[in-house]
């Protein structure tokens, strides 16, 4: 690590957590000589990235460094941008361990050597970690992130999300949630653990608040079997019980959980109720056909069974909740018929974070733009193979 990043990792960890922006900006322009720099934060939908630091600056508004910002956000690579004064923005995306947060602009006197942009990326890895552990002790940066306020329910649903994507040797995950303002009871949650990766998507029963507390309990219920050693099995059985207990059957949650042998890319799958899970392989997007068992809290004492399929390198899994697969505004077929496997199909040469937004783009078309009727959640996996390496 150079003496210039050793300074700024020292500045943001010695900063306020709601200051970590200006301490950035400071030792920055202490560091690499830079006239300026600008942060920029995805909101919720990941439809545009905003200013943190003054947003009032003419230059975060203009077009074409909105454009500029963007395409570093979506291609995750720097940017160069050269003026007319000999001035030079420098833009690397704010991305730590495959969560993309948003963008660094640094402005530099003129065009900057290969090492300094190479020393800005490094920089802004370092401010994407601190950003995001200074989000558990401030509001600023969500604030930043919002367009518009949250309902109660929208806010326990993205307060208990794990991330919106998070990426490994051996595969991509990415997530999202809609109608990102008002979602309700739809959710999902990951976690990796000693090369095994757990992924669950939830569809709680019932719609806004009564439905976001219902899918909180179950969520924690299956952290808390996940984290004392349980399996898929005990995970699904102590989260049914759970709400089976608090509700005598009255309520439930339709849940996908799945395991992925991030070596060999087995996966086992519990279906209780049942999310869809859709396997694109090649250019052929075909149903993962699971038998499905009782959605979690139906009755008492519910057992669940196991199962298993293998997964190809090269694969992508995308889970998509009812809100996705059964659409059917105006009294049109249903979304899931034919519509989501074109955009499915359409995201084969995107990476899991721009895929889920795809996906969600042309559900909103299909509904020809109005507001959703359910909550929807899309969830994308791709598996590259044992460390990466996909093959065949």
């Amino acid at each position: 690590m150079s003496d210039a990043s050793t300074g700024i990792s020292r500045a943001l960890r010695e900063s306020p957590p709601d200051r970590v922006v200006e301490a950035a900006d400071v030792a920055i322009r202490s560091a690499l000589g830079a006239s300026g720099t600008m942060v920029f934060v995805a909101d919720y939908r990941i439809s545009g990235l905003w200013p943190v630091l003054d947003p009032r600056q003419p230059a975060a508004a203009a077009p074409d460094v909105q454009a500029t910002v963007q395409r570093c956000f979506s291609s995750q690579q720097p940017v160069r941008e050269s003026g007319e004064d000999g001035r030079c923005r420098v833009y690397v995306p704010l991305t730590v361990w495959g969560e993309r947060l948003g963008v660094l602009m640094v402005e530099l006197a003129g065009e900057p050597a290969e090492s300094v942009v190479r020393e800005a990326a490094d920089i802004a890895g370092d401010m994407a970690m601190a950003l995001r552990a200074a989000d558990r002790e401030t509001d600023r940066y969500r604030r930043a992130r919002r367009r518009e306020r949250l309902s109660m329910a929208a806010e326990l649903q993205w307060e208990l999300l794990p991330g919106r994507s998070v990426s490994h040797d051996s595969f991509q995950l990415a997530g999202q949630l809609e109608p990102a303002y008002t979602v309700g009871g739809d959710h999902f949650d990951w976690s990796l653990d000693e090369g095994r990766l757990t992924v669950t998507v939830l569809n709680g029963d019932g719609i806004g608040l009564a439905a976001a507390l219902l899918t909180a309990v179950t969520v924690n219920a299956m952290r808390n079997a996940r984290r004392s050693g349980g399996g898929l099995v005990e995970q699904a059985e102590l989260a049914s019980d759970t709400v089976y207990y608090q509700h005598r059957g009255h309520r439930h949650v339709a849940t996908l959980l799945l395991e992925l042998d991030c070596v060999t890319g087995r996966v086992r799958a519990v279906d209780a109720g049942s999310p869809h899970l859709v396997r694109v392989r090649g250019g052929a997007v075909a149903r993962v056909d699971l038998e499905q068992q009782l959605p979690l809290g139906m009755f008492g004492e519910t057992r669940y069974d196991l199962q298993e399929f293998d997964l190809d390198p090269g694969d992508r899994l995308f889970i998509v909740s009812d809100g996705v697969w059964a659409a059917d505004p105006s009294g049109r077929e249903t979304y899931g018929e034919r519509a989501m496997a074109r955009s499915m199909r359409a995201t084969r040469l995107q990476p899991p974070t721009e895929a889920v937004g795809t996906v969600m783009r042309e559900l909103q078309t299909f509904h020809a733009d109005t507001d959703l009727r359910d909550d929807a959640v899309v969830v994308c996996l791709d598996w590259r193979g044992s460390a990466g390496r996909a093959q065949g």
